[in-house]
């Protein structure tokens, strides 16, 4: 019964995260070769180099015809200079050859003028500008230099960045294996998906969200279904995932009522074990990170939204690093004002859901209406949340806040 009397201290967030990284010994995710059409959003495992210059030669910019500059001295409308037409693949003096975009530029031409900027009469070229060395041509290496680092490892790939790995001639990747993840639920009241409800059983949802936002991120993700309120049954389920996979993310059983069971299953299997256990945060308090064989356990609440809160500050990060990135990978932030007054909790940082609208030109953070931890209605209705401090009682209306997006922006159209 001393677990019902509540959490005595809170960790602050920050601290907890840094605990609980110091206490994990992840590895450098092993490296696998993936094609290019597989590897939008994979994590870089080696730096990118480039294996030859871009542009590899210089090259028109534009349509038009190659030329040497010095020739279209006093070049105008009114005065324009006459070039001889060419095939040749070196130009002599006042010769012109017709260029495409891309094509490379001949020997002896420094200048490629545009079409619109000429006239041609069978075999004669009138040119009505004068043009500047290097004109309208793209030179060798402008853009990228043989040997440059066009790509630091631990980026996740965008599909520029797999472009320009085509462009240099790669046609596969070294990208960090995807990091395995099991996740266990608990709870006596829980049914998985799709079976037949009795009593007062619900539909285990927490497990197949947890799961998305995993392999959102790009990780894999191994179901290990539903563990009764019995902690020699929990104990038996997060030892079959330490066996297989390289984290554990349980839901439920880990606030301070009797039936709670999972940080003392945690602590029962081996050191260091939970090493945080209660976190200033709302929601999401009952959340605790421990570590098992040098592997992360996040210990999430059976709460949806304290389960995504949870993961958001702890899950995010975890990933991140399973992956070999550096840095957590930041949410797109917008700078908002706040539509209506929004209280918060002096020291627990809270993470309020908002729908963010782009109104009059001006983006507007609504709060969305709380209806508690459980409301997983609220996340849909949500494209964002706002972090209130922990020094702070809340947030006035009018005041400009960041909110950090998970969704697409509304707009007024």
């Amino acid at each position: 019964m001393v677990k019902l009397k509540g959490f005595q201290k809170l960790t602050l967030t920050d601290e907890a995260l840094e605990k609980w990284l110091s206490e994990l010994q992840i590895r450098k995710p092993q490296a696998v070769l993936v094609s290019l059409q597989d590897a939008l959003g994979r994590v870089l495992a080696e730096d990118l180099i480039a294996q030859e210059a871009l542009p590899r030669f210089d090259k028109s910019a534009m349509d038009g015809y190659a030329l040497k500059s010095a020739d279209t001295f006093g070049a105008s409308q009114s005065k324009p200079v006459t070039f001889q037409l060419t095939e040749n693949q070196e130009l002599a003096g006042k010769q012109a050859k017709q260029i495409w975009t891309g094509n490379p530029i001949p020997k002896g031409a420094d200048a490629v003028v545009m079409l619109e900027n000429t006239k041609r009469q069978y075999e004669k070229l009138e040119v009505w500008s004068q043009l500047p060395l290097n004109a309208n041509i793209s030179k060798m290496g402008e853009d990228i230099k043989k040997s440059d680092l066009v790509a630091k490892a631990s980026i996740r790939l965008t599909p520029y960045q797999i472009g320009l790995a085509a462009a240099l001639g790669y046609c596969q990747l070294k990208v960090s294996a995807k990091p395995k993840i099991g996740i266990l639920a608990t709870g006596n009241e829980l049914a998985e998906v799709g079976t037949e409800l009795s009593g007062n059983l619900i539909y285990d949802s927490n497990k197949i969200m947890i799961s998305a936002v995993c392999r959102e991120l790009g990780a894999e993700t191994t179901d290990f279904g539903i563990a009764k309120d019995n902690i020699d049954e929990i104990v038996t389920k997060i030892k079959k995932i330490l066996e297989t996979q390289d984290a554990v993310i349980t839901i439920g059983g880990t606030s301070v009522g009797g039936l709670d069971l999972v940080p003392d299953a945690v602590n029962k299997i081996g050191k260091p074990g939970v090493i945080v256990h209660g976190i200033a945060l709302r929601p999401a308090m009952p959340t605790a990170v421990a570590v098992l064989s040098g592997k992360p356990v996040l210990i999430l609440s059976g709460n949806p939204v304290a389960a995504i809160i949870g993961f958001e500050v702890f899950g995010r990060t975890m990933v991140s690093r399973l992956l070999g990135m550096t840095k957590t990978e930041p949410r797109p932030m917008l700078k908002t004002v706040l539509a209506r007054r929004v209280a918060g909790v002096l020291g627990r940082k809270t993470y309020v859901r908002v729908r963010v609208a782009l109104k009059d030109g001006e983006f507007i953070a609504e709060p969305v209406s709380a209806k508690g931890s459980g409301s997983i209605s609220t996340m849909t209705q949500s494209n964002g949340f706002m972090i209130i401090p922990e020094n702070r009682e809340g947030v006035t209306e009018g005041e400009t806040v960041i909110v950090h997006m998970f969704s697409s922006l509304e707009v007024d159209v």
